[in-house]
């Protein structure tokens, strides 16, 4: 995603996508924009272009396309921006990155 729109920003948050005939795996999703995202993928059996979709904890699904591939980590575009109210839900609270345990 060489072309990116919109800012990235980093985050923790656990979600699945579907591909193909059926095949959902759970992921992470490493960091994400309105215009897509990049998530971890253990041992990804996904391919560049391939078409899927993702939901980013219990939003969703988002419609998205495969644009790099980088051993289990993987970037997608999605098909349409993430509506910025929703964006912004996500990025505030969803994000585990910043969870820490009560004291």
């Amino acid at each position: 995603m060489q072309d990116r729109s919109s800012n990235r920003h980093d985050v923790t948050i656990l979600g699945h996508y579907r591909a193909g005939s059926g095949l959902k795996r759970e992921v992470t999703m490493l960091d994400l924009s309105e215009s897509g995202c990049r998530f971890h993928d253990r041992r990804t059996v996904l391919r560049m272009n391939a078409a899927l979709t993702i939901r980013i904890g219990a939003l969703g699904p988002f419609d998205a396309t495969v644009r790099w591939i980088e051993r289990d980590t993987v970037g997608v575009q999605f098909a349409r921006p993430i509506y910025g109210p929703v964006f912004e839900h996500i990025r505030t609270q969803l994000d585990n990155s910043n969870w820490r345990p009560p004291a």
